[in-house]
């Protein structure tokens, strides 16, 4: 056979490989959206979402994601479709977060943990209505986020948006602004205005778009809300006084802040100190920043012990400073975003302390905001109490603590040598540690974090309020 005919041969085993791959992930997709449906079952891998409309995302993941207990070797398509076959078999599975990809890497006999979750299994989840009180950043990556997921009758059901005032137009506007995102790109989906109703038909789901400047004089049951779970994302209020306000209002149970609170309200960084929300009536989110480093001060602070240490933000910038030089209340905000580094403060190592009481008073913070628009990067400078054996160990760590069960959705890792911020644009980890960039001398280590400080913070969000509406899942694994 010519060297021709082998390449030839080569192609076509290939593009034959990649073809029965893409059935695979056609039939799987079907699965996984009646799952969804029909059991409130979500099936993730490695604590990546399988997005069920996208058979180049399920290919991509399956060929970036390693079993983290053999490095090299993939997880196929096939052996993902062979799994959730078999939970789609198990009608009683109802409820539940799945990870096939922790499933098959442990050898785990599904089996018999089905059967266990089955004898403790209540009822499942049901719907919880949500009102994004702002549509800024943070509002419209929430609205991605909860419209990009298969429809529901269950979980976290967005019916409404408030926003100010506006004039006529307002509507297509904000229909606009939805489905093109100059950092994100083209919402995955379709967006209409109904301007007879006032709102906006989302992925076939009607969201009511409410026009008020005071949150109290609102009656949200007049549109068909009750009980309804508020994220205000318009930072204007951040104690109970102004927070409170949305509880004054008709049809409000509860309220989630997206930004740093002060007074008792509780500074929550799930995974870290969400347990001690409880029937707390207003919460908040703390900072992109807090999300994004605290999970990584917890456990480093496990493992090793911190003395104290300082965190530095190189922080993209945001809506709060001026395209070119003008008057601004903050110092030095005021000059370009797009043309500086701006020196500013930051209260996100003050509100570690706060989600992780162990630590309080033992960090500084301070920020520079850069001519970035999405993306930041975290530098922790700490002094442990134990010195790790090398980097090198500090780095093996850390690649053990993101690849488990634990921790996998908050913290992630690479070790890649070309890695740069846009590389973490649309990353729902809230974290990850970059190892090529870690410095350790004797008990003093400086180890570097990215985050996408809308969607990697976003994630956090929902996760918290899924929390607050009393949602809660089966973990298998647990």
């Amino acid at each position: 056979m010519s060297n021709a005919d082998t390449l030839r041969q080569l192609h076509q085993d290939h593009l034959s490989n990649y073809n029965t791959q893409e059935q695979q992930a056609i039939e799987l997709m079907g699965l996984l959206n009646k799952l969804y449906n029909e059991q409130d079952v979500q099936v993730t891998l490695f604590g990546e979402t399988l997005d069920t409309s996208s058979v180049g995302q399920i290919l991509a993941l399956h060929q970036k994601v390693a079993l983290r207990e053999q490095g090299a070797k993939t997880i196929q398509v096939a052996d993902t479709l062979a799994m959730v076959k078999t939970l789609a078999e198990n009608k009683g599975l109802q409820a539940a977060r799945i990870d096939v990809g922790q499933l098959i890497a442990s050898d785990t006999d599904v089996q018999a943990a089905l059967q266990a979750v089955n004898h403790e299994q209540g009822a499942m989840n049901s719907a919880t209505d949500v009102v994004l009180y702002g549509f800024g950043r943070i509002g419209r990556i929430l609205t991605r986020l909860l419209l990009s997921q298969a429809s529901s009758a269950k979980g976290l059901q967005l019916k409404a948006i408030v926003v100010r005032p506006a004039k006529a137009g307002d509507l297509a506007k904000r229909a606009s602004l939805l489905e093109r995102d100059s950092i994100h790109g083209s919402f995955a989906g379709g967006v209409t205005v109904d301007e007879d109703n006032n709102g906006l038909i989302i992925n076939g789901r009607f969201v009511q778009v409410i026009y008020a400047n005071d949150p109290s004089t609102i009656d949200y049951t007049a549109y068909g809300i009750a009980d309804a779970l508020v994220i205000d994302n318009t930072g204007i209020w951040k104690d109970e006084d102004g927070l409170g306000k949305h509880l004054q209002s008709t049809g409000v149970k509860k309220v989630l802040l997206t930004a740093p609170a002060g007074g008792d309200i509780k500074n929550v960084v799930y995974g870290v100190n969400n347990d001690t929300v409880g029937d707390d009536t207003i919460v908040s989110a703390a900072s992109c920043t807090t999300n994004a480093i605290t999970p990584t001060l917890k456990v480093l602070n496990d493992e090793y012990g911190i003395e104290n240490g300082h965190v530095e933000t190189i922080h993209s910038f945001t809506n709060d400073q001026n395209l070119i030089d003008n008057y601004h209340k903050s110092d030095r905000r005021g000059r370009s975003a797009v043309l500086n580094m701006v020196i500013t403060s930051t209260g996100a190592a003050k509100a570690v302390g706060k989600a992780l009481p162990e630590l309080s008073g033992k960090l500084t913070g301070n920020a520079i905001r850069v001519p970035t628009p999405n993306v930041s990067l975290a530098i922790l400078n700490l002094n442990l109490k134990t010195a790790p054996e090398s980097a090198d160990a500090l780095n093996a760590f850390m690649r053990k603590i993101a690849n488990s069960h634990t921790w996998q959705s908050q913290i992630a890792y690479t070790d890649s040598t070309e890695a740069v911020s846009t590389d973490f644009v649309g990353t729902t980890h809230v974290g990850i540690v970059d190892a090529q960039a870690t410095i350790l001398t004797d008990n003093h280590a400086i180890v570097y974090i990215w985050y996408d400080n809308e969607v990697g913070y976003s994630t956090q969000v929902l996760r918290l309020a899924t929390q607050m509406a009393g949602i809660s899942y089966t973990q298998i694994p647990a």
